[in-house]
């Protein structure tokens, strides 16, 4: 766990995207071989995987924060219709068959990565307004597969404002502050849900496992702001092309883990 801590906290703070792609798989391993209830461990990884993201997104917004990389106006806009998808998605969470989903994710994932690898950097001004409309239906599908996945929703929130002007910085401090949101409500949610359903997990409150939240924390927090340091010190155009491939190497892992399901 320590060893997979100091990669997701980096790259959390780089991207901005909580760290959740690392560390799910990692504890969804680690609840197999404990003996961990097979009907609840990505229940658990879920979980604990949004708790974890609280902490490690709040010093990567503070200090994307300090060099003026978080537009709060967007976070605030946006983030309420994310916060309507995550609340669904963590209720239909417990049993909605995840297969197709995936699949859906890995696609769009594959398709962001590619528009971030061709597109061309802009100016920090933001060039096209997001439409009422449009903030509806990207924060209820971002926050919906989101809480769906245990992630902070920035693979597909940097992207989103990347396309509505946003340099690459900008859009990933604001979806790293979105991402705190994400990751305060879906673990609300599966501390919630896993009490409701009385799983009585070992060492667990609800859906999060309490020693692995302990574990992660110290290392994820400390490299979350060492990324977050690092991406405003990269060239612009270089930070977008690497989330771009970052993208794809995520999308084909989904792909395999839809293969495999």
């Amino acid at each position: 766990m320590l060893i997979t801590a100091i990669p997701a906290g980096f790259v959390a703070g780089l991207f901005g995207i909580g760290g959740g792609l690392i560390t799910i798989p990692v504890l969804y391993y680690i609840f197999g071989l404990l003996g961990i209830d097979q009907l609840y461990i990505m229940h658990l990884a879920v979980g604990t995987s949004f708790a974890i993201i609280i902490p490690t997104s709040t010093v990567s917004v503070l200090t994307h924060h300090k060099y003026k990389a978080v537009d709060f106006n967007i976070v605030k806009n946006y983030g309420l219709f994310v916060i309507i998808g995550v609340i669904i998605g963590t209720i239909f969470a417990a049993s909605l068959k995840t297969k197709s989903l995936v699949l859906f994710f890995a696609v769009i994932i594959f398709l962001l990565g590619v528009y971030l690898i061709l597109i061309k950097e802009k100016e920090e001004t933001i060039l096209v307004e997001m439409k009422l409309h449009l903030k509806i239906i990207f924060g209820f599908i971002v926050g919906f597969i989101s809480s769906m996945m245990g992630i902070a929703g920035a693979i597909m929130n940097v992207p989103i404002l990347k396309y509505f002007g946003y340099s690459i910085n900008k859009a990933i401090g604001s979806a790293a502050a979105i991402g705190f949101l994400i990751a305060l409500f879906g673990a609300v949610g599966f501390l919630v849900s896993g009490n409701y359903l009385k799983t009585e997990l070992p060492m667990s409150v609800g859906f999060i496992n309490i020693p692995a939240f302990l574990i992660f924390i110290p290392l994820t927090t400390l490299m979350a702001r060492l990324g977050a340091k690092t991406v405003h010190k990269i060239n612009k155009k270089k930070v977008s092309k690497f989330f771009g491939i970052f993208l794809l190497i995520v999308s084909i892992r989904f792909f395999y883990e839809y293969i495999k399901l």
